[in-house]
């Protein structure tokens, strides 16, 4: 009997792969996560406090982790609309074919790549909208009491990831309409019906996540994210670390023509290393007619790959995660815990509070005008502790002028400093440009690229990789 076709014989598993992936990841398990009372929790540098008494202390515990962190007291609420706000990027099923591959869905390799849309997306909002913006249909999409989002107070502080859960069906038949909420207030069912008011802002949103849509015109898709990671070596069904995905990221924003995007690049550290001056002139370039618009300033993404220990975390690196994640220039990281990948965007006491990716969705086509937005919205958060979090991350920071740039530094470079004098700080500003310390620009990109190691030295590699995740 003639042997099968390798090639045929490879898309037979992988087509056998996504399907049980698109089974295993179409339905999750879902953890109720528990906050305490006693405790500030910190979302991308606003601070919240469910205590009903002591707002003094409140304000001070909350105040005590960064000087530019805005408080909000005593509203479990404001938590929750600000949380459902922010753009969730799961694995979606049966989109068109990625290139080099019949693949039609990500799930089980792609979890890096929507954590890193994630923080870009994070990072449009934060330039187009604002960071107090809320999405106007927030009430409406899960009830105050559903048990999506229940914050089960408690009054200790273990860890929560064994308390309660329960098993759910997809999220697209669990989203109510809102004439079946009778727990909200008047107040919030008349503010579903300003969209007038802010409908601007809702059209900047609903442009930002087709943006990220999954099609091969979508700007930051994942097509467009596959093709731009071949520099890499990369291909649809590989696995990617933080640091690629950065990489990929920058020349994605790069490479985008829409008018609205040229407002905003993205630097990429070198060697844990954000060189000032090539960040002051190559991204934060003064306009020679006046003061931008805010649809014309200059505006730039760092993101800074950076390793927090050898095999496991650094403890010891703990107060400074936290600390970069109370800034309000802190757009996210990009991380998770070992053969997992989620996005970073707060904590509470030793926990961190992430978006996760891994729950596979049908693909939505963003090219209608009103397409659905709710399944790019996650309505719980989950919480893991500090100790499981993966060495390999890459931090998200934002400034939308030099002015805020120079905020930046003075604000971060005290989060840096170590209580251990045994630690190196996990990145660094340094005044001057790459080329002056001899750096050069593509070592990074390089280092990483599969294409620059074969047989047993990519084995090696990839097993000694510090920063890669291993595909599920």
């Amino acid at each position: 009997m003639k042997d099968s076709d390798p090639d045929e014989v490879d898309k037979l598993k992988m087509k056998f792969m996504s399907a049980w992936h698109n089974v295993k990841y179409g339905w999750v398990l879902r953890i109720k996560t528990k906050f305490s009372r006693n405790s500030p929790v910190f979302l991308l540098g606003k601070c919240y406090h469910f205590k009903s008494e002591g707002t003094d202390e409140t304000a001070s515990s909350c105040m005590g982790a960064a000087t530019n962190t805005k408080l909000v007291s005593n509203n479990a609420h404001q938590f929750r609309k600000d949380f459902i706000s922010r753009v969730w990027l799961t694995y979606r099923r049966e989109f068109p074919q990625l290139k080099g591959s019949s693949l039609t869905t990500d799930c089980g390799w792609g979890c890096t790549l929507r954590s890193g849309q994630m923080l870009l997306a994070q990072s449009l909002l934060l330039h187009f909208l604002g960071r107090d913006w809320v999405w106007t249909d927030v009430p409406q999409m899960v009830p105050m009491e559903s048990e999506f989002f229940k914050l089960n107070i408690s009054e200790s502080d273990d860890d929560d990831d064994d308390t309660g859960f329960t098993f759910l069906p997809p999220l697209e038949n669990s989203l109510q309409d809102i004439s079946q909420q009778p727990d909200l207030s008047i107040d919030e069912k008349l503010s579903l019906n300003t969209v007038d008011a802010t409908s601007e802002d809702e059209k900047l949103h609903r442009t930002i996540v087709s943006w990220l849509g999954d099609s091969p015109a979508a700007t930051f898709g994942i097509h467009r994210l596959i093709e731009l990671g071949e520099n890499s070596g990369k291909r649809a069904g590989d696995w990617y670390g933080p640091s690629v995905v950065a990489h990929i990221l920058r020349r994605a924003v790069e490479d985008a023509v829409e008018p609205e995007l040229q407002g905003i690049t993205v630097y990429v550290a070198q060697d844990c290393t954000v060189y000032i001056a090539d960040v002051m002139e190559k991204h934060l370039q003064t306009h020679e007619h006046g003061m931008p618009n805010s649809s014309e300033r200059n505006a730039v993404v760092i993101l800074i790959p950076v390793r927090l220990g050898g095999e496991k975390v650094n403890p010891e690196y703990k107060e400074i995660v936290k600390g970069v994640l109370s800034l309000e220039f802190c757009v996210g990281i990009i991380g998770g815990k070992p053969k997992q990948s989620f996005y970073f965007v707060g904590f509470q006491d030793d926990s961190l509070i992430y978006m996760d990716p891994h729950y596979c969705q049908s693909v939505v086509d963003v090219s209608l005008e009103d397409f659905p937005l709710e399944s790019y919205h996650c309505p719980s958060p989950k919480k893991m502790p500090f100790g499981k979090m993966d060495p390999s991350c890459t931090i998200g920071l934002y400034a939308s002028s030099q002015y805020y740039f120079e905020q930046i530094i003075d604000e971060v470079t005290k989060v840096l400093i170590s209580p251990s004098k045994d630690n190196y700080p996990i990145f660094t500003f340094s005044k001057g440009h790459a080329k002056d310390y001899e750096v050069d620009k593509h070592c990074t990109m390089k280092t990483e690229s599969a294409v620059q190691v074969s047989g047993t030295r990519r084995r090696k590699a990839e097993r000694l990789s510090n920063e890669e995740f291993v595909l599920l």
